[in-house]
C-alpha cells in the first residue's frame, strides 16, 4: 500500500510538469520565431484551445515566459508578447559579452579534439538553405553551449540559456530580413567554423576575443536590421 501510494504520488507531478513544459516550449518557439509577433495579445482560452490542453499548463507557461522576459503579463489584463526594445537588446548582449568570453577562456583547455571536430561539422550544417530556421537555431544554441559547457557551472548554464533565448528573438527577427540574401547562409556557417578554428589554437585569450567579436558582430547586424522598424 505504501509502495502504491508513493508510486501514484510520483507519477502525477511528472505528467503535469511534462505537459506544462511542452506548452511552454511551443509558445516560446512561436515567440522566438516571430509567429507570435511583438505586442500580440494572448488569450488564455485561445491558447488552451489551440494546444488542446487545459488552462493550467498554459497559465504555468505564461508565468515562465514572463520570467524569461518574453511576455508582459500585468495583473487584470491579457498577457502579450513583449515588444521589441533596442535598449533591452543591447543590455542582453552586455551580459552575454561579460559571461561568455570569460567561460571561453576556461573552456579551451578542457575541450577534447573529437568534440571540436563534431562542432566544426555541426557549424557546416548551419549553412543549409533547405533547413528550417527552428532547426538551425536549436542547433545554434546547442553549439554555443557545447563550446562553453566544460567550464560552466549549472548556474552559468541557466544564465546562458536565459540570455540566449532573450537575444534570439531579436536576432531571428533581425536576421530574418537578411535570410533572402543567399550569402547569409554562407556567413552563418563560416562565422561558426571560425570560432572552432580559433578555439583549436588552445589560447584562452584568442578564444575569448574570437567569441566576443562574434557576439559583437551579430549584435551589430541585428541592430542594423531592427533599427529600421523598432523605435529607439
Amino acid at each position: 500500500m505504501t509502495v502504491a501510494s508513493a508510486s501514484s504520488g510520483s507519477v502525477r507531478p511528472i505528467e503535469t510538469r511534462s505537459v506544462s513544459e511542452q506548452v511552454t516550449n511551443e509558445i516560446r518557439r512561436s515567440i522566438l520565431a516571430g509567429t507570435l509577433p511583438p505586442g500580440q495579445s494572448l488569450s488564455l482560452r485561445g491558447l488552451a484551445e489551440q494546444l488542446d490542453v487545459s488552462f493550467i499548463p498554459v497559465r504555468d507557461a505564461l508565468r515562465v515566459l514572463e520570467a524569461e522576459g518574453l511576455l508582459v503579463n500585468p495583473p487584470g489584463r491579457s498577457a502579450r508578447v513583449a515588444p521589441l526594445d533596442l535598449g533591452e537588446f543591447h543590455a542582453i548582449y552586455r551580459v552575454r559579452r561579460l559571461l561568455e568570453p570569460d567561460l571561453a577562456r576556461r573552456s579551451v583547455p578542457l575541450l577534447e579534439e573529437p568534440e571540436l571536430d563534431r562542432l566544426y561539422q555541426a557549424a557546416a550544417e548551419f549553412g543549409g538553405a533547405e533547413r528550417s530556421m527552428d532547426d538551425i537555431y536549436d542547433d545554434h544554441r546547442a553549439f554555443h553551449l557545447a563550446l562553453l559547457a566544460p567550464a560552466a557551472s549549472p548556474w552559468d548554464i541557466r544564465i546562458l540559456m536565459m540570455s540566449e533565448r532573450a537575444s534570439e528573438r531579436y536576432v531571428r527577427i533581425g536576421f530574418g530580413l537578411l535570410d533572402p540574401d543567399p550569402g547569409e547562409h554562407d556567413r552563418r556557417r563560416e562565422a561558426h567554423q571560425l570560432l572552432v578554428t580559433e578555439f583549436r589554437k588552445r589560447d584562452p585569450e584568442i578564444a575569448a576575443r574570437a567569441l566576443d567579436e562574434h557576439l559583437a558582430h551579430n549584435e551589430e547586424l541585428a541592430h542594423n536590421a531592427l533599427s529600421r522598424s523598432v523605435a529607439g
